[in-house]
């Protein structure tokens, strides 16, 4: 087989070694990255809750001045009720009492009712705060152990980067320069064996006479309908 065509296997095996490595640090992390959305997702919910529970305390507050008014109000009628001269003026002055006084009971079973209602939403988000707290310590129990994966692929990475810098240095640079043009748009496929005389890469059937250049090896040939390198995979065997 030609010398630079070997070069180039070897390089293109590389490189997809090369490439293998993200998805297996990506996968590395996937556990913690679970981890992280929900987190992210219970502090959402925590925010929302938040927003109720605020949300009811202003309306608790609104109730609470509404009492004050009220009872104010009683104590003017109670006031007025000593300055009655008429009939007319009395029954006036009951019929507002016993409408303030329903207002007060209103008033006061709408507190209570909304007093149950922001204790409940802040049993809610202490549950919730509970799992963001459970949440973290499965973070960085998780994270030693990704940690100790990631190195571990990196290390193995370097040592591929490694013995293709070593690989690339021995080679001609132009074919070199040739192979990367095609591996920017080929990718992992730049160097495709042939099978049943067709391209590895676009699966397109090449004519007899590439496929007569491929097998002798003579020479870097391309497929003449994509592009990308050939080889014959008997050979390299």
């Amino acid at each position: 087989m030609n010398k630079h065509l070997n070069q180039l296997i070897k390089i293109a095996n590389l490189d997809k070694e090369i490439d293998s490595f993200e998805p297996r640090i990506q996968e590395a992390k996937k556990e913690l990255d679970i981890l992280l959305e929900q987190e992210e997702q219970i502090n959402s919910e925590i925010e929302s809750l938040q927003g109720v529970a605020k949300d009811i305390s202003l309306a608790i507050g609104k109730n609470e001045n509404h009492l004050h008014e009220l009872s104010t109000k009683l104590e003017e009628i109670a006031k007025k009720t000593k300055l009655i001269k008429t009939e007319k003026e009395h029954k006036a002055l009951n019929l507002e009492e016993e409408l303030a006084k329903e207002q007060i009971t209103f008033a006061n079973e709408e507190i209570a009712r909304l007093n149950t209602l922001l204790e409940s939403k802040k049993d809610a988000i202490n549950v919730l705060k509970e799992k963001i707290e459970n949440n973290k310590k499965e973070q960085q129990a998780i994270e030693t152990k990704v940690q100790g994966e990631v190195e571990k692929v990196k290390a193995e990475q370097k040592e591929v980067f490694s013995q293709k810098e070593k690989l690339v240095i021995k080679m001609d640079q132009k074919i070199i320069s040739f192979y990367e043009k095609i591996r920017k748009w080929a990718k992992n496929t730049s160097v495709v064996s042939i099978s049943r005389q067709a391209c590895g890469g676009c699966f397109m059937r090449i004519n007899d006479k590439v496929y007569s250049d491929v097998i002798r090896s003579d020479d870097i040939i391309t497929c003449p309908h994509c592009g990308r390198i050939l080889y014959n995979q008997e050979e390299t065997a």
